[in-house]
C-alpha cells in the first residue's frame, strides 16, 4: 500500500513525458478518438498504465491497449484526488496558452485573486454574476471572461459574443449586452472558436463555469461573498 501511495503521489510531481506509446495503445486511442492525438501523454500512476489527456479530460490506458479508464486516483494517505489535481494543472496550462490578450478582463485595482469565467451573454445566471463584478473587483478579485455561447455557431448569442469582442470598449460592450442594451454588430478576428475549443476540452456543460486559481471548476453561479471566501481557502457552501 505504501508503494502504491508513493506512485500515486508521483503522478503530480513527475513532469509530462514525451513518450512513444506502444503500437497497441496508439491503435486503441485512435479507435477511441478517431483522427485526434492526445494533447499530453505521460506514465500513469502504476506500472503498465499510461495517462493520456485530451484537453483537460484525463484517461488511463493499459499498456496492452485493452483497457481504458476514466476515473479518479486518490492518494490513500492524504485523501487528495490526484486526478483532479492533474486536471487542474492541464486547465491552468491551457488558459495560459490562450493568454489574457484573448480574454475580456475586469481587473481589480489591488488584485489578490483571479477567476476565469466561461460566460454566455444570454445566460441568466451569467448576467447575475456579472452584476457582481464591481463587488468582486472591490474584494481584490480580477475577473477574466471567455465566451461560451451555448446555442452554437451562427446563433444570436454567438454573434453577440463576436460583436462584443470587436467593440472598441469590450468591457462596456459586454456589460451592455448582458443588460439587453444594443451593441453594434461587428466582425473581426476573434477568439470565440478558440474559447469553444477549451469548452470542449474541459468538458464544460453549462454557464457560468468559474475556473479557480488551482484550475478547479465551479459549475454555476456563486455569490461574490462566497466566491471570495472560497478563494481564501474556505469551503464553498
Amino acid at each position: 500500500m505504501a508503494g502504491l501511495t508513493a506512485l500515486l503521489a508521483s503522478l503530480v510531481s513527475v513532469p509530462a513525458l514525451a513518450l512513444e506509446l506502444p503500437e497497441k495503445v496508439s491503435q486503441a486511442l485512435e479507435d477511441f478518438q478517431p483522427g485526434r492525438s492526445p494533447d499530453a501523454v505521460r506514465e500513469g500512476p502504476i506500472a503498465g498504465l499510461y495517462e493520456v489527456a485530451y484537453g483537460a479530460q484525463i484517461f488511463y490506458v493499459s499498456a496492452d491497449g485493452r483497457f481504458l479508464l476514466q476515473g479518479a486516483f486518490l492518494n490513500t494517505e492524504t485523501g487528495e484526488n490526484v486526478t483532479e489535481q492533474r486536471r487542474g494543472e492541464l486547465i491552468q496550462a491551457e488558459l495560459q496558452r490562450i493568454g489574457e490578450e484573448r480574454m475580456v478582463i475586469f481587473a481589480a485595482d489591488k488584485p489578490e485573486h483571479t477567476v476565469t469565467v466561461f460566460t454566455d451573454i444570454d445566460c441568466g445566471y451569467c448576467r447575475k454574476l456579472h452584476q457582481e463584478v464591481d463587488e468582486l473587483n472591490a474584494r481584490g478579485i480580477t475577473v477574466r471572461y471567455l465566451f461560451f455561447p451555448r446555442s452554437g455557431p451562427g446563433t444570436p448569442s454567438w454573434r453577440k459574443a463576436i460583436s462584443v469582442w470587436c467593440a472598441d470598449d469590450r468591457q462596456q460592450a459586454l456589460t451592455d449586452a448582458k443588460n439587453d442594451r444594443p451593441v453594434a454588430t461587428a466582425h473581426c478576428d476573434n477568439p470565440v472558436d478558440a474559447h469553444m475549443e477549451l469548452v470542449r476540452g474541459f468538458g464544460l456543460r453549462g454557464t457560468p463555469a468559474i475556473v479557480m486559481e488551482d484550475g478547479s471548476i465551479i459549475p454555476g453561479y456563486v455569490p461574490a461573498e462566497k466566491l471570495a471566501a472560497a478563494l481564501d481557502g474556505k469551503p464553498l457552501r
